[in-house]
């Protein structure tokens, strides 16, 4: 996959993967070919977390590829970025993440969605979790922010969960 060319590239994989799913594919591992999944390792993807994408997109038309697309330039450009394209081993431990209920200055969702942005932006998601899942979509709409702009805020923040509450509430404001 040639950097100058990676969004195409990825576009082509992802609409063969999702012809793939219609035609009654539903394994990860079988949804892309070798090729394609070596495309999407040089980009810090996986199989998992797309045929994530296509699954939800095919029982309930969202996510947009547009926002999927966004969404992997951001995990791209942090991958080449800040793991000088070296996939982690780490996973995210599901029992680790804070609960559906929990709130950061009284944002329900938005402490389960940081952790989830960072690990999405470490390539760190276990196989169980999604983002942009369909908790996270009605979340991020709630506060408007794109999906795309909240991991680019959780990556600049870094630890301080302050600068992504501050956002978030800036954006809530906004309409």
């Amino acid at each position: 996959m040639s950097h100058y060319d990676w969004a195409a590239e990825f576009e082509n994989a992802y609409q063969a993967a999702m012809a793939r799913y219609r035609a009654g594919s539903r394994k990860p591992t079988l949804l892309f070919t070798v090729d394609e999944q070596e495309q999407l390792a040089r980009i810090g993807a996986s199989s998992q977390e797309i045929f994530d994408f296509i699954e939800d997109y095919c029982q309930g038309s969202e996510p947009a590829f547009a926002d999927v697309l966004l969404v992997t330039a951001v995990r791209r450009e942090f991958f080449l970025r800040e793991q000088d394209g070296k996939t982690s081993v780490k996973r995210t431990s599901m029992t680790n993440l804070p609960s559906k209920h929990a709130a950061i200055d009284g944002i329900a969702w938005l402490p389960r969605i940081i952790a989830k942005a960072r690990a999405k932006l470490r390539g760190e998601m276990p196989p169980d979790l999604m983002f942009l899942c369909g908790g996270d979509r009605p979340f991020l709409k709630s506060v408007n922010v794109s999906p795309a702009d909240f991991l680019r805020v959780v990556w600049a923040a870094g630890l301080d969960e302050t600068r992504v509450v501050n956002y978030v509430k800036a954006q809530m404001k906004i309409r």
